[in-house]
């Protein structure tokens, strides 16, 4: 399993809690195996055989996950979870352009924002703030591919979902140009 194989869900962001079945804020990062296709399936599914193509060397979360009796794994829900910092190099410069994006692009505040837009008539100022984050998020994302030699499929893992497409899952149109 390598990166391209993982994405982060960011503090803050909303996410599926399989204990209260709902979606809410996750309290810590989190990496999570990544997704395929629009309805999430985990990457490494093999629908014509129905069957787990790393299934010998799976996470402890798929060992764990029993469709019949999910208690197993609910135990373990937000336990020492791993979070970037813990897979990648102490040395690798990519880990001073995290810290910069989560300076730069916080989730805290892009949640408090779209909040903010529920109760606003005038909603100008807070739109602008949520496309200046944008246009910060995808330059940082930009100058690690371009100048880092980032490889793209590593960007999830890296800096988690882009925010323009966060915004746009939940309806709040946004610009990055």
């Amino acid at each position: 399993m390598g990166y391209q194989h993982l994405v982060t869900i960011r503090k803050g962001e909303p996410a599926y809690d399989p204990v209260l079945d709902t979606v809410r804020p996750v309290e810590r990062e989190l990496v999570k195996v990544r997704g395929k296709g629009k309805e999430w399936s985990c990457c490494f599914f093999e629908e014509k055989s129905s069957s787990c193509t790393i299934y010998e060397h799976r996470p402890l979360e798929c060992r764990l996950l029993k469709c019949w009796d999910t208690s197993a794994l609910e135990g373990v829900v937000g336990r020492n979870t791993i979070v970037r910092a813990d897979i990648i190099n102490s040395h690798d410069p990519i880990i001073e352009l995290i810290e910069m994006h989560e300076r730069e692009c916080p989730y805290q505040e892009v949640e408090e924002l779209i909040s903010n837009l529920s109760r606003e008539t005038d909603k100008s100022k807070t739109l602008a703030r949520l496309n200046e984050l944008v246009r910060k998020d995808l330059a940082i994302r930009f100058y690690a591919i371009s100048e880092l030699g980032l490889r793209e499929e590593f960007e999830l893992f890296i800096f988690g979902r882009p925010l323009f497409k966060v915004l746009s899952s939940r309806g709040i149109p946004v610009h990055s140009a």
